[in-house]
């Protein structure tokens, strides 16, 4: 091995390789909003989501009563694509990923 000429160095390395050891999870959140009805976002959450009517209502309630929720989980480009269709429909929806060990 060679010899490290700065700490960069050794962070990018430290990075790949727990990288290399970690898979990368992501995840679809809903935040509440004061202008979509609950009709609304459910007929969203079937729609665009997939999930059956007792599903969204169930998620609608979490997204009212806790300001967000986790609506779908899966692969970053699959939920990139529901997010901007679910901002179309005027919800207010982010992906976030994160390194699950």
């Amino acid at each position: 091995m060679s010899k490290l000429t700065t700490v960069n160095e050794l962070d990018e390395l430290l990075l790949e390789e727990e990288l290399a050891t970690s898979t990368l999870r992501s995840q679809l959140i809903v935040y509440n909003d004061d202008y979509n009805t609950f009709d609304w976002v459910i007929q969203c959450f079937i729609e665009v989501c997939g999930h059956t009517f007792e599903q969204s209502e169930q998620l609608s309630l979490i997204v009212h009563f806790k300001g967000k929720a986790i609506v779908k989980t899966g692969a970053i480009e699959e939920l990139k694509l529901i997010k901007d269709e679910l901002i179309n429909r005027g919800l207010s929806a982010v992906v976030e990923s994160f390194v699950e060990e």
